[in-house]
């Protein structure tokens, strides 16, 4: 962190400046700039501490994403009454959730052909509703614009 910074956890005239204008407009907004030029310079040491504490919890959930979630085994716990039970319900809840991606696939799939059938729709309405030929000027070539220009 560089020392130059012009709001830093010190008692500059900036940061006295926001200090002000947070009490003006809403007092906890002064009270919170307050806090961080006494306390500020303590921010870096926390901030640490915090993200090695924050990774140190989700150390163990790395690899529980949408593909690795499967393939995961869990440790037997010593009762095979209740390892067997937990591994038919996992692969209960496994199968259902394959039904249920399918399912989503094939609703998707569902949608894309109604939008792409309302949108042939669409256009074939518009080609028929459009003018089978545009307008002809003085010369024979096509003039789309033929009446615009003929008022001018």
């Amino acid at each position: 962190m560089t020392h130059s910074a012009m709001i830093r956890p010190a008692w500059t005239p900036a940061t006295i400046g926001l200090m002000v204008l947070g009490f003006i407009v809403f007092w906890p907004l002064g009270l919170a700039m307050l806090a961080y030029i006494i306390w500020g310079d303590r921010l870096e040491g926390f901030k640490r501490e915090v993200n090695d504490a924050t990774d140190e919890v989700f150390k163990g959930f790395r690899g529980c994403g949408r593909k690795g979630r499967h393939r995961h085994h869990h440790a037997r716990t010593g009762n095979v009454a209740f390892d067997d039970w937990r591994e038919a319900e996992l692969n209960r809840l496994h199968e259902e959730r394959r039904k249920l991606d399918e399912m989503r696939e094939e609703f998707d799939s569902y949608m894309r052909d109604l939008r792409r059938a309302k949108d042939q729709e669409e256009f074939d309405r518009f080609m028929r509703n459009r003018p089978a030929k545009p307008a002809k000027d003085e010369n024979g070539k096509d003039n789309p614009f033929r009446e615009i220009s003929s008022e001018s």
